[in-house]
């Protein structure tokens, strides 16, 4: 696998501004809304939802502990891709995100934002469950809750629309310091915002329900994961984080299980996809805590076949990031003779290979790989063993092409200062962790790291003109981001 280098930032001001909801397009007469009183369109339109939705993904890619995870992240956007497909009102791109965290809490906010904290991995027990949390952020962001929110907001406080969206978002990516935000700014308009929230709450419920079973998932898993939400609550000193972003009073929890109950049920088993990422995302992301259990991978094994790899896949990624590569082989070593294309074991061998300075097989095999020119995912492996086993100029070559299929990528722009760094190329070294700066808001920064790499090129060369043209681009973009600014 390509380990990312994590950068690990305090959850600071954009968290805070995260959570929403946003647009949608061609609505089925059962995905309708009531009407609320407003469309929305009157306080934003979908071309400024996208705006904003740039903005706030870069302040949550600097500010947030974002598992940049190559594997689990192809995972997370297939399943949301999945859903999405179903959904109606689909008016913008959907993205998917993963956070670090040990809450379990999800959220969506503007452009089609949809983001997940790692603790929903331990707790979901199939791949229903969890796509049930999924396709009801999915149906926060189709049904423009956020800009009906802003739209309500906006009728009954005298706030600026600015700040209105502030503290709606600090109020449900932060949910503390969100109530705290909320009392002080919105005063006597709160307990209204909060019981807009709680009908949200309920449209996206059965919104996502609909959206659930047309994927083929199982719609009972929704009821059954706000019950376990609710049963953890009810033995616990303080309730989960996710109850806070997201009431869940009973009527919401009967609401559920009696739409569950007219639906036609679907039989249906998580991927082996599921199961991996369940032992990848424990495995590796578990804030210093094993969540990865013996005891969990033994159940585990004496599961149907996807689960019992799983539980191997599990065992020698422990190994493995324990550093002890023989022993991981041993065990990733079946798995890979069973299935020498899956990217997951492909991803594990590579690292397993690297840890053993075996550069040569590690390069050889992704080389061969069948599935190298599609994937993402063994395109930033082959990159990483290129620059690891001293053939720079290749990896070169490989992230120059990657990073302009994948702009939006950190991992190929980090990547690729390493290998420029490497190369000596010290322009191209700064206008690589330049792009990476702008992926994180730090366009002052970008800027006056492309302004250097512009004074080493060549005057008036292509480079020199390709890195002046850029800095222009950030410029407008710092134009266009000051509304969101201000404080």
């Amino acid at each position: 696998m390509f380990r990312q280098l994590q950068k690990k930032r305090a959850i600071a001001l954009i968290v805070a501004l995260t959570i929403g909801q946003i647009s949608p397009a061609f609505a089925a007469p059962e995905d309708t809304l009531p009407d609320m009183g407003t469309s929305a369109a009157s306080t934003l339109s979908i071309g400024q939802e996208m705006q904003m939705g740039d903005y706030y993904v870069r302040q949550l890619r600097g500010s947030a502990p974002l598992i940049n995870d190559p594997l689990l992240g192809q995972y997370i956007n297939a399943l949301g891709m999945r859903l999405v497909s179903h959904a109606s009102s689909v008016k913008t791109p959907f993205h998917f995100f993963l956070i670090n965290n040990d809450e379990i809490n999800a959220f969506a906010f503007f452009g089609g934002n949809v983001v997940l904290h790692s603790a929903l991995f331990r707790y979901a027990d199939n791949e229903s469950q969890l796509a049930s949390v999924m396709a009801h952020e999915i149906s926060h962001v189709t049904q423009r809750h956020l800009a009906r929110a802003m739209e309500d907001q906006k009728r009954s406080a005298p706030l600026t629309w600015v700040g209105a969206l502030g503290s709606i978002l600090l109020a449900m990516a932060s949910p503390q310091a969100g109530m705290a935000a909320l009392t002080g700014t919105l005063a006597g308009t709160r307990q209204g915002t909060i019981s807009f929230t709680q009908q949200n709450e309920q449209e996206a419920d059965r919104i996502g329900i609909q959206v659930l079973q047309r994927s083929g998932f199982d719609p009972q898993a929704m009821p059954t994961f706000l019950e376990k939400l609710l049963e953890q609550a009810r033995y616990s000193t303080r309730p989960p984080e996710i109850l806070l972003t997201h009431p869940l009073p009973e009527s919401r929890l009967s609401d559920a299980r009696n739409r569950a109950n007219q639906m036609r049920p679907v039989v249906t088993q998580s991927t082996e996809a599921f199961w991996l990422a369940k032992a990848r995302a424990l495995g590796m992301y578990n804030s210093g805590r094993n969540q990865l259990t013996s005891d969990m991978l033994a159940e585990w094994a004496k599961g149907n076949v996807r689960q019992q790899r799983a539980a191997q896949y599990g065992r020698a990624l422990l190994a493995m990031n324990a550093s002890r590569y023989d022993e991981a082989q041993k065990l990733l070593q079946p798995l890979l003779s069973a299935e020498p294309n899956s990217v997951w074991y492909l991803d594990l061998a590579t690292d397993i290979d690297l840890g053993q300075k075996k550069f040569a097989g590690a390069i050889a095999r992704l080389q061969n790989a069948r599935d190298l020119r599609a994937s993402p995912v063994l395109q930033l492996n082959l990159a990483n063993a290129l620059l690891q086993g001293g053939r720079a100029q290749e990896a070169e070559t490989l992230l120059n092409r990657y990073t302009f299929n994948h702009k939006e990528d950190s991992n190929g722009w980090d990547l690729l200062a390493q290998v420029e760094a490497a190369l000596n190329h010290r322009d191209q070294e700064l206008a690589a962790r330049a792009e990476s700066y702008a992926l994180a808001g730090q366009l002052e920064q970008a800027i006056g790291l492309l302004s250097t790499a512009s004074s080493l090129a060549k005057l008036g060369s292509q480079q020199q003109a390709r890195y002046d043209a850029r800095i222009d681009q950030l410029n407008r973009l710092q134009e266009r981001f000051k509304p969101y600014t201000k404080r």
